[in-house]
């Protein structure tokens, strides 16, 4: 007979082929059934947060279910805000827990089902009755609804033996609804009589798979396109792209997208930061929005159609005429549309108080680094700089776990689980001196997992957005700055390469290296200013302080 932890690891299989976590009391058994599956590879990381945000990087990286796994109590609590993290954000999450066992709590226990429903995560309890039935319907309920699940075993349960059961049905994929005919023939209408179309895109178009069908609508009504952070490089480098909307779009890019008089948003949610809080859209924009929420997300929406992305491009497509010569906004705005989101502010080679200019530092790193490469970004103040500067192939090759929950730390679990998803790839992180400390238990995960990985630490000696929005307004900096720390000597200590970065001149030394395909991990220890501020941090202060 297998036991209760074999019963949860094949019912697993046929979703799952990587699980990132930590070995404790309550999932050495499971993890001993993960090791015995020659399907699944398991990835141990160094802390239980590390575990659910290499998860969920890995699912952003790939489209694949993420698993994680962590013992009961503590292992538990300390994975709370990645977990958080992947419910806010839709990612399709079982994280494999320990808990107390059948007879009742023990000292050491809590409610752990009660502090995952107060993140907002559904908790699914094995049985030794049906484990096997529990953990498909966790599966099932992750894939389905796009959330992350707590999938518990009970202590006494984890080596017991499991009751015979009918392996369950593979659940057909849930259906995405499309649009309504009626809906289709008016918003056909009203972008056909648009004089400035525009198509914003997000994440959802990419999940969708949205992207070829609304490049080529925006071809057909001439329009020009955006995509919200999430979204990045779904309409690859045409010509009519804009890139990036809201905090990290250039002055260009912003000025073109206020100038839009009708804008279809497909899979993006509008939240403030694409939204610029409530300054991205001209007032009297038509603004139509294609998601799979149950209503519109954004109050400068004025219609809203709950449909899939894909279906809705797709509908659009076929009802539209396409429009030609002068008529196209695309071709009339082209000269300004072309490389508009590169159109920005290149930066000094020093900022006034002889440290980098992380403006002039991204743009190098730009053309030295190989195009084959995925941006993984930590939270802080320096989130406005890479995914500005630094061009990304597709929106899965931008991976940002933390931004819907708003945490940093969590960038080097993040690389982790990038790599795993997308091996041949250059993984490119970059995290601040602040959320790196936070995790630095995960720069040896990194180190020892990655086939190649260029680590870039923004070390400004502060927690820079409480800097920029706080100390402005008379707050003491003291609990805001960090002692500078030797990064380079940290990761040199853990197996990697590493160099102090002070100096523009400091990239020759590692320039060859940047733009090869070597094998190993190189961390790069840029020493920035405090004095340039990114332009989307700008925007929160003047808002905060009235003064927008």
């Amino acid at each position: 007979m297998a036991t209760v932890s074999a019963r949860i690891v094949s019912a697993l299989l046929p979703a799952a082929t990587e699980v990132f976590g930590v070995m404790g009391n309550g999932n050495a058994h499971f993890l001993d059934a993960v090791m015995a599956a020659p399907s699944l590879h398991f990835t141990a990381v160094r802390h239980e947060a590390g575990a659910v945000a290499a998860a969920d990087a890995y699912h952003r990286a790939s489209g694949r279910l993420a698993v994680a796994t962590t013992t009961y109590g503590a292992g538990f609590t300390n994975a709370l805000t990645p977990l958080a993290e992947a419910v806010q954000a839709d990612i399709p999450l079982v994280l494999v827990v320990g808990d107390a066992p059948t007879t009742g709590m023990r000292a050491w226990d809590v409610d752990q089902s009660l502090v995952a429903k107060g993140l907002g995560a559904t908790t699914f309890t094995v049985s030794a009755a049906h484990p096997l039935a529990v953990t498909a319907a966790a599966v099932e309920h992750a894939l389905r609804h796009r959330e992350a699940v707590v999938l518990a075993i009970p202590y006494d349960l984890a080596a017991a033996e499991a009751a015979e059961e009918e392996t369950p049905a593979v659940p057909e994929p849930l259906p995405r609804p499309a649009p309504a005919a009626a809906d289709v023939e008016r918003i056909a209408a009203l972008l056909s009589s648009a004089e400035r179309p525009l198509i914003l895109a997000g994440r959802g178009a990419w999940v969708s798979g949205a992207g070829p069908a609304a490049g080529a609508l925006a071809d057909r009504l001439g329009a020009l396109t955006a995509t919200s952070g999430l979204g990045a490089g779904l309409f690859g480098d045409d010509a009519a792209s804009l890139g990036i909307a809201g905090g990290w779009a250039s002055e260009r890019t912003a000025g073109l997208v206020g100038q839009a008089d009708a804008v279809l948003v497909l899979g993006a949610r509008l939240n403030q930061f694409t939204m610029r809080f409530g300054h991205s859209f001209a007032p009297d924009a038509r603004v139509v929005q294609a998601d799979l929420t149950a209503g519109p997300t954004s109050p400068v929406v004025t219609d809203f159609l709950h449909a899939d992305a894909r279906l809705t491009a797709e509908a659009l497509v076929a009802a539209v005429e396409r429009r030609e010569g002068g008529q196209r906004w695309s071709t009339r705005a082209a000269a300004d549309a072309l490389g508009a989101h590169d159109a920005r502010d290149d930066g000094d080679q020093a900022a006034p108080d002889g440290r980098l200019d992380p403006r002039s530092l991204c743009r190098a790193l730009d053309r030295m680094l190989p195009a084959d490469r995925t941006v993984v970004q930590d939270g802080g103040h320096f989130i406005g700089w890479a995914p500005g500067y630094l061009h990304v192939p597709a929106p899965d090759r931008l991976i940002m776990v933390g931004t819907a929950y708003q945490t940093i730390g969590l960038g080097f679990p993040s690389a982790v689980g990038a790599a795993r998803a997308l091996p041949g790839s250059t993984i490119v992180l970059c995290t601040g001196d602040g959320g790196a400390l936070m995790a630095l238990a995960d720069l040896e995960t990194v180190i020892r997992t990655a086939r190649r990985a260029v680590i870039v630490v923004f070390n400004d000696a502060a927690y820079g957005a409480e800097i920029h929005q706080y100390a402005v307004r008379g707050i003491d900096s003291g609990p805001m700055l960090i002692d500078e720390v030797d990064f380079a000597a940290v990761a040199s200590a853990l197996g990697a390469r590493s160099a102090i970065i002070a100096a523009l001149g400091d990239l020759a030394a590692v320039e060859g290296w940047l733009a090869s395909d070597d094998d190993g991990v190189l961390l790069l220890d840029c020493r920035i200013s405090r004095l340039v501020v990114a332009p989307y941090m700008q925007e929160i202060v003047a808002v905060a302080t009235g003064a927008r």
